[in-house]
């Protein structure tokens, strides 16, 4: 027969008994406290100590202890290790501050070729030279060490953020002026008639440097029911080169006037400009929205503008301010549509296919808008 504990009964409130069966039947709590809450439910149905052992599949010291501390502090107590720290700590609070100075720095500061710190290479320079700076409880230390040290505070050494510096002084004020220039834009659309064409022309001026011009190696394999749900490519590929679009939007009407060019010098941005000038009637002023990239204010470019006195007018988006030219949403568009996932058989092929996608968007032209005036103009 099998022999039955001769300690006291343990008694379980529903709600206690409902939370143990279903700490018993969790896939993510501890595998000790499952164990154990197994143990109290049983133990508490009267069910002998050698059928726990053999459902369980625990040892009779590891039951004895649990149903025990369970009897004697609780049933939280039977589930859950008692926090203890067996030895005070061997890395000292001097210590943990030299790592995370250390980690402050640069490797190239201390004689290394990398550029960041890995945490290998921190554990590594800690053992060799944290005893020498007085932390000889840094000698023996691990890699896993060093990481608990920096997620205290918290530090990552290995990672790199990128941020914009405002370099220019004048950022603000640049920015309020585009602003209202968007704004005014906004207010003159509301009150054109279909076909008019305002006093002012703004147009919106950029280039799209890069383009790859990618051809595949292999045959696409296209969609086919039951077989390939999706395009398939071979991973090879061959580039061909880059080509850059000049592109100007018109922010009355969203019409585009796109160019795409082997470089980007100023010949190529006067050839731009001139079909500008071509494309809208004369006698109109021409705003012109852009960057101060060199080619905008070369001294060729210049002298183009001299032969159209009152034409064209500059604003220029602040220095590190290009997100403020609505041209950058528009090739957004383009890289999202018509450029997506573009292989092409030669550079001729992908200026075509970028014209082509120039003249789709202009069949369907949609007006770009600055609608966040309020919080850019507080900033």
């Amino acid at each position: 027969m099998a022999r039955f504990s001769t300690r006291a009964k343990l008694v379980l409130e529903e709600d206690k008994l409902q939370e143990l069966q279903k700490i018993a039947s969790s896939r993510t709590e501890p595998l000790r406290e499952i164990e154990r809450a197994k143990i109290l439910i049983m133990f508490s149905k009267n069910i002998a100590i050698s059928q726990i052992e053999k459902d369980i599949g625990v040892s009779r010291p590891t039951i004895y202890k649990c149903i025990d501390k369970a009897l004697s502090m609780g049933v939280d107590a039977g589930l859950r290790d008692k926090f203890h720290r067996p030895k005070a700590p061997v890395i000292t609070e001097e210590a943990k501050i030299w790592v995370v100075n250390l980690a402050c720095t640069k490797p190239t500061q201390h004689g290394y070729a990398a550029e960041v710190w890995s945490r290998k290479q921190l554990a590594l320079h800690a053992r060799k030279y944290g005893p020498q700076n007085g932390h000889a409880c840094l000698a023996n230390a691990a890699k896993a060490t060093i990481q608990r040290i920096l997620a205290k505070h918290p530090i990552r050494p290995h990672k790199i953020a990128y941020y914009l510096e405002r370099r220019d002084p004048e950022f603000e004020s640049k920015m309020h002026d585009l602003l209202m220039v968007y704004k005014e834009v906004n207010l003159t659309n509301e009150g054109l008639k279909d076909g008019e064409v305002p006093n002012v022309i703004t147009v919106s001026v950029d280039e799209k440097p890069g383009v790859q011009a990618i051809r595949n190696i292999a045959p696409e394999i296209l969609p086919h029911p039951g077989k390939n749900s999706r395009i398939m490519r071979d991973y090879e590929y061959k580039r061909l080169g880059t080509v850059s679009i000049l592109a100007a939007l018109d922010l009355n009407t969203g019409h585009v006037i796109g160019q795409v060019h082997d470089r980007h010098r100023s010949r190529e941005f006067i050839t731009l400009l001139k079909e500008i000038d071509t494309y809208y009637p004369e006698n109109h002023l021409i705003r012109i929205v852009l960057d101060n990239h060199s080619a905008h204010i070369s001294k060729e470019t210049m002298e183009y503008l001299s032969t159209r006195p009152n034409r064209f007018t500059y604003v220029h988006t602040p220095k590190h301010g290009s997100w403020l030219n609505l041209v950058e949403t528009m090739f957004g568009k383009m890289a999202r549509s018509f450029l997506k996932h573009i292989r092409v058989q030669s550079k001729d092929e992908l200026k075509k296919r970028i014209l082509l996608g120039i003249k789709e968007m202009n069949d369907s032209p949609v007006v770009f808008q600055w609608k966040k005036f309020a919080l850019e103009l507080a900033y």
